[in-house]
């Protein structure tokens, strides 16, 4: 039987590769996006786009409804930020909870009922590397992720009781991807004056990096984690994800 994926943030990114990558795979692909763009993915019998706002109840439980029995969720939808943790507005900080963080563990909460009850399905919550170091001027960005690794560490046991299985895909950087194109500050606004002596080699080292991520290589990443039988929870996703990947989480 054909199996289903339904991925969160598929309009663009990793979502919309990870998309194309399963339906070349010949899945049934239900990718949802904010606003439903019919030319994001080529036509297919398989593919079904649906309309999907994450911070909202409402949408979540729509687009659950009109997708069926799903076998994999990836929840990839998120909204990235740098800057310094004092000029990051409060409402700033909220909205990146909304999505990354409240939005993850909704769909999760949405979706377990049906998994539950075949005793069967993968959940793939996808993070960052941004977990695995420092990386300052990401405070509030690296703090949403951060929450979802422990949530899902915690959901592998809660979950494996019912057949569930519950995985981490964690990317590096990839240059292509609009990382913060879902808040409207400047960087300037975010990163004040008396932080540029600071972040200037920080922001800079992000033009000129030697090892990144390709979106395919997380798409390749969520597939190996969907298929994964053997309890392994962490996925890391490209070159440097894997470079700075601590060794006690190998």
């Amino acid at each position: 039987m054909t199996k289903t994926i339904l991925i969160t943030g598929a309009s663009s990114g990793y979502g919309l590769t990870t998309a194309r990558y399963f339906l070349d795979k010949g899945w049934n692909v239900i990718a949802t996006m904010r606003k439903p763009n019919p030319d994001a993915l080529p036509s297919s019998e398989k593919l079904r786009i649906l309309p999907l706002d994450v911070t909202s109840e409402e949408s979540i439980a729509a687009a659950i409804e009109a997708a069926g029995p799903i076998d994999v969720l990836v929840n990839n939808a998120g909204v990235g930020i740098v800057g310094a943790t004092e000029a990051t507005p409060v409402w700033v900080v909220r909205k990146i909870f909304e999505t990354n963080t409240i939005g993850t563990m909704a769909m999760c909460r949405a979706v377990i009922p049906q998994m539950r009850e075949r005793r069967s399905g993968v959940i793939v919550n996808v993070t960052s590397s941004v977990t695995f170091a420092p990386f300052p001027l990401a405070a509030s960005y690296k703090a949403t992720k951060q929450a979802i690794e422990g949530y899902t560490e915690a959901l592998v046991d809660e979950l494996g009781y019912f057949g569930i299985r519950a995985k981490l895909v964690e990317p590096g950087h990839a240059p292509t991807t609009n990382f913060a194109n879902n808040i409207p500050l400047p960087l300037e606004e975010l990163v004040p004056q008396a932080y540029q002596d600071f972040a200037g080699p920080i922001l800079a080292a992000f033009g000129n990096e030697t090892l990144f991520t390709q979106e395919v290589e997380v798409a390749e990443a969520i597939w190996t984690a969907a298929h994964d039988e053997t309890g392994q929870l962490r996925f890391p996703a490209g070159a440097d994800a894997i470079a700075l990947m601590p060794a006690h989480l190998r």
